[in-house]
């Protein structure tokens, strides 16, 4: 069985780190409008407020797709 999701497999790590590698925390914080991403961003504390902050995560989840996916 297969899964439809086209995130299946990636980890919130995973695609945080791809999108601050492609568009940068600047370009991050203009497509999500977050604090983590403006003020002294780091992998770790965007995870921990992504985790849990749900609408965050689904824009950024939809930003990589956007990215990447597409």
């Amino acid at each position: 069985m297969t899964s439809n999701d086209p995130l299946h497999g990636l980890t919130l790590k995973a695609i945080l780190s791809a999108l601050v590698e492609r568009i940068g925390w600047e370009g991050l914080a203009r497509q999500v409008d977050v604090r983590c991403f403006k003020h002294e961003p780091s992998i770790k504390s965007s995870l921990t407020f992504l985790r849990k902050t749900p609408w965050a995560r689904t824009k950024v989840e939809e930003l990589y797709l956007q990215q990447f996916k597409s």
